[in-house]
């Protein structure tokens, strides 16, 4: 069962100015309703959570203390891209409109017929729910240890406006889905990172602070940037994430904050790496937000960073998020490398039926004789989110369980998992993987 664990940050050396250069953006959905304008969008009113005072490292040091030695395990989940396209916005509304008033609405809560209504709709003052878009994927989050998401995107402020591809602002109520099915920290490092330049940056991992979300990539400090981000699970196992981008779109990091979007420059990766384990972590993950979109198979880039990477002691694992379908899975110097975990949640256009097909990784980490942790069990978990239609909204499914209980699209579901077999095993190397 998890218990609630500390995030830490803590300050390290000068921040390093970070590269950019223009890149693509993901595909739009294929609306199944008329879609709002791109930079306008759908104001449904929300309630903001609270604002949280960010820790300093100081705090985040002291509520982080170095855990003592023993013969510890720890559970990691990984998932791939939450990019959240208006059709998913959409079935939000109407979740919460259908979803039982404890109260009665006046008829300003009403909603309309439009789904991009600005009206309020639920009774509790907030008018989206992607909670059951996301139920699917509860049992395996609740179980790890440490459950790690990809937030994609920036969220706009509490009343909106919405906005989506290709600059996304999305609906803060999506990180209230991501927290309540249990995730506990999220990487922000993206190529939609600046989407609504750094306030929307800043406004993002504020609205994470306030839920109690960690995060690793974005930050809003220099120090926050350089500091190494850390969860220490209930077992004392001290677990960090370093992360970064391949570009963020052409979009220019601010002139004094060169540090707040971590790019993909291997020595930076490595510096951060080594940082974090000199302050105390057990095991270093770095995820890679990099590749070509839809492409099956890693690019050179991928290819030369998990080289480097995962030569290097400080580095457990590598893993990847971005291009927007499932890579391959395979061991580079001995460590799992997963260069593609496809989307989580997307609504990509329907000639990109990989776009909705996606893989969980699951790892669990034990506690060696001199301290090192090695990868007791690696599991990859195929799974499917359906495309939103009018009377049908999206909804994720474990790919395994729904066929064995005979849920949703058969033939489809089976279709996503001979793909995602297929390619996860491509490179070789998984001799020991578990499809779960």
């Amino acid at each position: 069962m998890k218990v609630l664990s500390a995030f830490g940050r803590v300050a390290a050396v000068a921040a390093l100015a970070m590269a950019c250069g223009l890149a693509a953006c993901g595909t739009p959905p294929e609306a199944a309703h008329p879609a709002p304008p791109t930079d306008a969008a759908t104001p449904l009113p929300a309630t903001a959570a609270p604002a949280a005072p960010t820790p300093s490292p100081a705090q985040s040091a002291q509520q982080n203390p170095p855990p003592t030695g023993g013969n510890r395990t720890a559970t990691v989940v990984m998932n791939g891209d939450l990019l959240w396209h208006n059709t998913l916005v959409f079935d939000a509304q109407r979740a919460a409109t259908n979803r039982p008033a404890t109260v009665a609405a006046t008829p300003s809560q009403r909603p309309s017929a439009s789904p991009s209504s600005t009206q309020d709709v639920r009774p509790n003052g907030t008018g989206l729910d992607f909670l059951p878009l996301l139920e699917g994927i509860r049992p395996v989050v609740e179980a790890a240890d440490l459950a790690i998401c990809h937030n994609e995107v920036p969220v706009a402020k509490p009343d909106g406006p919405y906005s989506y591809y290709p600059a996304f602002r999305a609906p803060q109520e999506t990180l209230d889905a991501v927290k309540a099915v249990g995730y506990d920290l999220c990487t922000t490092a993206s190529n939609h990172s600046l989407d609504d330049g750094w306030t929307g940056l800043v406004r993002t991992l504020d609205a994470m602070d306030a839920r109690g979300i960690a995060h690793a990539g974005t930050a809003r400090t220099a120090d926050e940037a350089e500091g190494p981000r850390t969860f220490t699970t209930a077992g004392g196992v001290v677990i960090a994430v370093v992360t970064g981008t391949y570009d963020t779109n052409g979009i220019p990091r601010p002139k004094d904050k060169a540090w707040s979007v971590p790019d993909l420059d291997a020595d930076t990766l490595l510096r951060r790496a080594k940082l974090a384990r000199e302050s105390g972590a057990d095991i270093v993950l770095v995820a890679i937000h990099g590749g070509d979109e839809y492409a099956s198979q890693p690019n050179s880039q991928q290819r030369k960073l998990a080289e480097r990477l995962t030569a290097s002691a400080d580095v457990d694992l590598v893993y990847g998020h971005h291009v927007h379908v499932v890579q391959p899975w395979t061991k580079v110097h001995g460590k799992w490398v997963i260069y593609g975990l496809g989307n989580l949640v997307a609504q990509h256009k329907s000639d990109v039926p990989r776009g909705y097909e996606g893989v969980t990784a699951r790892f669990t980490f034990r506690e060696l004789a001199d301290g090192r942790f090695e990868v007791a069990r690696a599991e990859f978990i195929p799974t499917l989110v359906t495309g939103s239609r009018s009377g049908s909204p999206a909804r994720l499914y474990l790919i395994n369980q729904a066929i064995a209980g005979g849920k949703g699209d058969q033939q489809r579901l089976k279709v996503a998992l001979q793909r995602t077999r297929t390619v996860v095993h491509s490179l070789g190397g998984t001799e020991d993987l578990i499809e779960s």
